[in-house]
């Protein structure tokens, strides 16, 4: 550890919130449906596309259709991506000659992909045609970053409304986020890593000599445009199984940078553009300073954890002036620029990796589960971060109001009883899917036949994959054997849950937020632009992440670690 790694993670995180900045008062004008410089091109198609769909793009939808027509939708997704996975070995662009996947594996990776998770139970390179790779999952890359986008437009708008009965038109929000948004920043970011060393291409593979002069056969695949929607669209499943640790993912630090940022920058973005479109600037920043703060913190954790906890194999091995722990990471980026990865991936829902989580030391790997737990919010998903965060923002001004005995209010809504069951809801699914599916796997023999550890480390392992899952981040944990019918279902269960029973009170949410007046602030009106206002919301955060998962943290990484301390004497 010294002052190189930490100023490494200071300037990732502030390039991050640099360039989400401004594409956060841009999303703001395509939410808004103002001009943009890209109407020129896109306008037309735009048009086009709601021509061919019967679209009204004046017709507002009421919470309930808003909703409806989320679910449609994703259902629509499933079933193609679905029958798409299941036929791939009689499907053309397929020069690998892969079969089809299996019933429980094909339900799985649509369902991963279709809610915006990503987990891969398979090696990418062995298993997905190039038709899988850019028909089904890229697609379904861009639509559920899309429709998450969507959610998060009509949650702004609700706080904007005054009295209004309608939250926006999802078809509208879903074409113009995809069309105005991802598409522009994943074509100019494939282009920028394929000038890099990213590759691009069809073809099935190349023959490469290596040192000694035998043959190697290197997978070659269109990568470099899935990179591009994996990170901007905190999607995260990449092409190889061992993602954007692997060199042709990854190849370069400047790659590595690159990703890193466009990992994170559009979910600090949309938090920009819910300010500009709610009226509500400082109070966004507000939001912003909690989500950078914790993300900066768990960065912080993660690298002196890996720097400065004994490692037990190099005290075993008689080595007691061991650097930092490299088990797992590349040494062309090193332990920094892999711990603000891992912090920056799992407080979005994102899930990439350049280094194995299952690697790092206990607490390392702790951390960084725990960052999925407190709700994939720190900056979370390109638009779940945002709602999950004002969901939070509700429940904190719900406290103080307790506290003072006054109705809360935030961004001018009165915040009341039906509010706040909505609110409960939405936060109540998480722990639910994630111990529940735990507990039950702990002790049932068919699931554990999937562990490679036992004791605590086995249980981490049950641990992270469930808040992967249910998180909708996508990053796995060395050591689970996932393509497994129990785990391929249930971890799929897992993902629905964390995706549709969060997104739907959270719909609910706006739309009785939308109905209520538009109030001026009084002098009773706790200011959430504040620092005192960022602190207690930083504080229910970490308090319902701590009494909710403590427990079984301590009987996980914590005594994971305490083991590790004492092999190292």
């Amino acid at each position: 550890m010294d002052w190189r790694g930490w100023a490494e993670i200071v300037f990732t995180i502030a390039v991050t919130v640099a360039v989400g900045w401004p594409l956060g008062i841009y999303m703001a004008r395509v939410w808004a449906g103002e001009r943009t410089p890209l109407d020129f091109v896109l306008k037309p198609v735009e048009t086009g596309f709601y021509a061919a769909l019967g679209v009204d793009r004046n017709k507002g939808q009421n919470w309930l259709g808003y909703a409806g027509a989320v679910l449609a939708f994703s259902a629509a997704g499933f079933v193609l991506l679905y029958a798409l996975l299941r036929l791939q070995g009689l499907l053309p662009l397929n020069p690998q000659g892969f079969d089809g996947l299996s019933p429980h594996l094909a339900f799985n990776t649509a369902v991963s992909f279709v809610t915006n998770t990503n987990w891969q139970s398979y090696g990418g390179e062995t298993t997905m045609s190039s038709l899988s790779q850019m028909m089904g999952l890229t697609v379904q890359n861009f639509v559920s970053a899309g429709a998450g986008l969507a959610v998060a437009a009509a949650v702004a708008r609700a706080f904007a409304a005054d009295r209004g009965e309608t939250l926006g038109n999802f078809w509208v929000d879903l074409t113009r986020s995809v069309l105005y948004v991802l598409l522009p920043l994943s074509i100019v970011t494939a282009l920028a890593l394929v000038a890099a060393g990213v590759p691009q291409s069809l073809i099935a593979n190349v023959t490469a000599k290596t040192l000694e002069g035998a043959d190697q056969i290197i997978a070659l695949f269109p990568v470099a445009s899935q990179e591009a929607i994996k990170q901007w669209g905190t999607n995260g499943g990449g092409l190889f199984n061992v993602n954007s640790a692997h060199p042709l993912e990854n190849p370069t630090p400047l790659t590595n940078l690159i990703e890193v940022v466009s990992l994170n920058a559009l979910a600090f973005g949309t938090v920009i553009a819910f300010g500009c479109v709610a009226g509500a600037r400082k109070e966004a920043r507000a939001l912003l300073a909690a989500m950078v703060i914790l993300v900066g913190l768990g960065a912080a954790a993660i690298y002196s954890s890996e720097t400065l906890t004994p490692q037990p194999a190099m005290i075993a091995a008689g080595i007691t002036d061991a650097p930092a722990n490299m088990e797992g990471k590349e040494v062309r980026f090193g332990a920094a620029a892999s711990s603000i990865w891992a912090a920056q991936t799992t407080g979005a829902s994102n899930g990439s990796v350049n280094a194995m989580h299952g690697s790092f030391m206990p607490l390392g790997g702790g951390v960084a589960m725990f960052l999925m737990q407190l709700g994939e919010i720190l900056p979370g998903g390109v638009g779940s971060g945002l709602y999950g965060m004002v969901v939070m923002a509700l429940l904190a001004v719900f406290v103080a109001g307790l506290m003072v005995g006054r109705t809360p209010e935030y961004l001018g809504k009165k915040v009341e009883s039906r509010e706040i069951k909505f609110a409960m809801l939405a936060v109540l699914i998480l722990p639910l899917a994630i111990l529940g599916f735990s507990a039950i796997a702990a002790v049932l023999p068919v699931a554990l036949e999937g562990l490679l550890n036992k004791g605590p480390r086995g249980l981490t392992e049950i641990l992270y994959a469930y808040s992967s899952a249910a998180g909708n981040n996508g990053s796995a944990f060395a050591g689970l054997t996932a393509n497994a019918p129990w785990w391929n279902t249930t971890l799929g269960i897992a993902m629905l849950l964390g995706r549709f029973a969060y997104m739907i009170p959270v719909i609910a949410l706006a739309g009785a937020i939308a109905a209520k007046p538009k109030l001026k602030p009084t002098a009773g009106t706790l200011p959430s632009d504040s620092p005192l206002f960022v602190g207690l919301l930083i504080g229910i955060i970490l308090i319902l992440g701590g009494l909710q998962f403590f427990p079984a943290l301590a009987l996980g990484p914590i005594v994971e670690h305490f083991q590790a301390l004492a092999a190292s004497r």
